[in-house]
């Protein structure tokens, strides 16, 4: 027989060598860079009229929501972002029940099943907020409660903001590979364009300001050592609204973080428009492969933490098109991020003898490649060198 007795001593050697590298294991695991893909899209689910009065007439509707459905089926983004997602919520997300977890639904603007005052309409508002996250299966994903803004502006005109209820939502993911990220999901405050013709958006504009300083201190209130995600339809203009002033310069000058737009990084070098006060910019003005659009997606990365880096954006155009014609008022965005782990942590795990922080192959979905657009903007890093396609 070649059994033989082995002493106690030798039994917690080995233990203790396979619990260290057990542990020695994970903490590669989850300190590798890994990518990820987020997507934003205002679907645009008002519904076309409500009673006999004309609410969204050209809005996607039944049908055009359910391709919608089948657009983020198709893409499979690892975290989908919607705003106005109101009266076709089921059209859209029962397509993407089987990959897909979903936040609650605020629900839907319309009067049935609504208690509403119709001699006292100025005191009325839809308890919705038109905000819905999605995440595949293998995420986890903690969402916070609705936040509405605490200031807004339009009960009857003015893009009627006042109706519902806009605000943002916060969600804590875990990815993959154990790295943590915050988002923030919104909408905010719009203008409509014959206001901005007669001067008359101030108070439009000065209701997305105080809704940018409201984001800003909920964000620093809580800023760790995870990286943040905003996202949504901002109606924010870089020219007509100073986001760069009172957000993103307002968090760089605490030292504690940076704040970049990923389109303004990949596609403008760094350079953002310059904010001037007077101009009349209408959303129409806007031209989605020359400049910016209403909807954007930032990143803020904590000093003392992870680091998230876009590896590429698009502005997917004639993906989002049947019959030759948008879906929606507005295309989806998206970006892919590479979370790095942070030197600290990267220090912890190379004094354990990891050094497993090198980034993973290109970034593969399930075994999906990143599909590019095939009209619209697409812009990709690799290493130090981008590229930009404009495919028309």
């Amino acid at each position: 027989m070649f059994l033989k007795f082995t002493s106690m001593n030798t039994i917690k050697t080995w233990m203790t060598a396979l619990l260290f590298f057990a542990v020695a294991g994970t903490t590669a695991t989850a300190q590798t860079a890994e990518q990820f893909s987020v997507s934003t899209l205002n679907v645009d689910g008002l519904p076309k009229r409500i009673l006999v009065f004309k609410v969204n007439a050209d809005g996607p509707g039944d049908d055009g929501s359910a391709r919608i459905g089948k657009y983020f089926q198709k893409k499979g983004y690892d975290l989908v972002f919607m705003q106005e997602d109101f009266n076709y919520h089921r059209v859209i997300t029962v397509l993407m029940e089987d990959d897909y977890k979903f936040d609650t639904w605020t629900g839907d603007v319309d009067v049935v099943d609504h208690s509403i005052d119709f001699l006292h309409l100025q005191n009325h508002r839809f308890e919705c907020d038109g905000l819905m996250g999605c995440w595949k299966n293998d995420l986890t994903v903690t969402p916070g409660s609705p936040v509405a803004w605490t200031q807004n502006f339009g009960k009857f005109s003015h893009a009627m903001d006042e109706m519902v209820t806009k605000g943002y939502r916060r969600y804590e993911v875990t990815l993959r590979g154990g790295s943590r990220i915050v988002v923030y999901n919104m909408h905010m405050d719009a203008s409509d364009d014959a206001d901005v013709d007669d001067g008359l958006d101030t108070e439009d504009k000065n209701a997305r300001m105080a809704q940018w300083t409201q984001l800003k201190d909920d964000i620093m209130s809580r800023l760790d050592n995870r990286p943040v995600i905003i996202v949504g339809d901002v109606n924010s203009l870089y020219k007509r609204d100073n986001v760069k002033g009172q957000f993103i310069d307002a968090i760089r000058s605490t030292g504690r973080a940076t704040v970049s737009d990923v389109f303004i990084e990949l596609q403008k070098n760094n350079v953002y428009p310059t904010y001037t006060p007077d101009i009349k910019l209408k959303d129409e003005d806007l031209e989605v492969l020359a400049g910016e659009t209403l909807d954007k997606i930032l990143y803020i990365n904590p000093v003392n933490g992870s680091k998230l880096r876009p590896i590429s954006f698009a502005v997917d155009q004639e993906g989002y098109q049947y019959d030759g014609k948008p879906l929606g008022d507005h295309y989806p965005l998206s970006v892919v991020f590479q979370i790095d782990p942070s030197s600290a942590a990267i220090a912890e795990a190379e004094s354990e003898g990891v050094n497993d922080s090198s980034p993973s192959s290109f970034w593969n979905m399930n075994g999906q490649q990143v599909t590019r657009p095939s009209t619209g903007l697409y812009i990709e890093r690799q290493g130090d060198k981008t590229s930009k396609r404009i495919i028309k």
